[in-house]
């Protein structure tokens, strides 16, 4: 096997998982995409494949591919798409006892960031608005090469 192939089977692949149940007989990567709420998941089989380097290059082409037909972006960055706020909008949370949205994110070397918009300053859609823009510019920012 050349040096490359042993860096790519070493490395870790978004979304990609080595299975290895001997009892079982089973050995391959499992691929799981998550998007727009729904997961689309594989098993990539090293017998079906020609063996552990082909199916893992059977798994990371399968789950590319799948990533572009949803309309995913392809990225190794991990990014949040639920939320668990009242808003619907991820980093972005209403605090009624200090009348304004908090904005949170995390940035390209991993630090957490926040800041807040006031609704008595803006009003609540425009303080909404103006929220949802800072936290997409955040976002844009720490997702850029």
């Amino acid at each position: 096997m050349s040096e490359k192939s042993e860096k790519i089977l070493l490395e870790k692949h978004k979304d990609v998982a080595r299975i290895d149940q001997p009892s079982k007989r089973t050995h391959g990567w499992y691929v799981r995409v998550r998007f727009l709420g729904k997961t689309h998941s594989k098993f990539f089989s090293d017998k079906k494949n020609g063996g552990r380097y082909s199916s893992l290059l059977a798994a990371l082409t399968w789950r590319d591919t799948t990533e572009k037909k949803l309309g995913k972006q392809r990225t190794d960055k991990h990014i949040v798409t639920v939320s668990n706020t009242s808003t619907g909008v991820v980093g972005v949370r209403l605090n009624d006892k200090l009348n304004r949205y908090e904005v949170s994110w995390v940035n390209k070397e991993g630090k957490q960031g926040k800041t807040s918009v006031s609704i008595t300053k803006y009003g609540k859609r425009k303080a909404f608005e103006r929220a949802c823009t800072i936290r997409k510019k955040k976002e844009a920012q720490r997702l850029a090469a």
